[in-house]
């Protein structure tokens, strides 16, 4: 049996983690040949969101830093050091729907990274603001503008990767602008990229993204990349993630 670690990062999310991990196809993944191992990296929650990781049996690591890509970086080197196959990652707010990641792995059977396309998918009523809508595909199109390579959800938070794609990102983002950055790594490494329509719904609990302020921090990320195509560190396979 192969592997897969699903990565969930986690500040202060006890509704939509509840929701999320009754619902892990387990068994639709066990007929394709996956097991499942589940890692939550904790970002400091004080509600109930560690009890719950802990009811369902998942790995549970105290982030080092502060940011969702402090936390992302934190857990692609623990997929590293693991004996699993592949990775996906999505944000356990309800969002994103875990039934889908059997679609996932059998793309990634064709591709390093596959990522989930809310743009061209199902959106649910009032799962996005206008705002976040039509920033998204602003973002979507600078990238796109300015690397050359296709992405048509620059900032969806639902990825999967082989080992060696993981291995090969060059990373050093602490907040939202992660996707972005991993990208224009992906894009500058040559990884193949495969997007495929997904649902996406209203979130669970409080919103941590803020539309202006991260926006435009995903912009400089884009900008920043292209001009210095390599953070100050190595490759993540190389053991340097620079997360304090």
């Amino acid at each position: 049996m192969k592997r897969v670690m699903i990565l969930l990062p986690t500040l202060n999310e006890e509704e939509g983690l509840a929701g999320v991990l009754p619902r892990l196809p387990r068994a639709q993944l066990a007929e394709l040949g996956w097991e499942i191992e589940v890692l939550i990296v904790d970002g400091g929650s004080v509600d109930s969101t560690i009890q719950v990781a802990n009811e369902h049996a998942c790995d549970v690591l105290p982030q080092q830093g502060k940011g969702k890509g402090a936390a992302m970086r934190l857990g692609f080197l623990t997929f590293l050091r693991s004996e699993c196959d592949a990775l996906v990652m999505l944000d356990p707010d309800n969002t994103y729907h875990p039934e889908e990641i059997p679609k996932f792995l059998r793309h990634l059977e064709h591709a390093d990274v596959v990522v989930g396309d809310r743009l061209r998918g199902d959106m649910d009523p009032d799962a996005m603001t206008r705002t976040n809508y039509f920033g998204n595909h602003i973002l979507t199109w600078i990238a796109v503008a300015l690397y050359g390579v296709p992405m048509n959800d620059l900032c969806s938070g639902y990825w999967a990767f082989t080992k060696q794609a993981i291995a090969r990102l060059k990373l050093n983002s602490m907040r939202f602008e992660i996707e972005a950055e991993m990208y224009t790594s992906c894009a500058i490494e040559d990884l193949s990229i495969h997007h495929t329509p997904i649902r996406y719904s209203k979130r669970l609990g409080e919103a941590k993204l803020g539309s202006v302020k991260d926006g435009w921090n995903i912009f400089r990320k884009l900008l920043v990349r292209r001009i210095f195509t390599s953070p100050h560190q190595k490759r993540l396979g190389e053991g340097n993630l620079n997360i304090r």
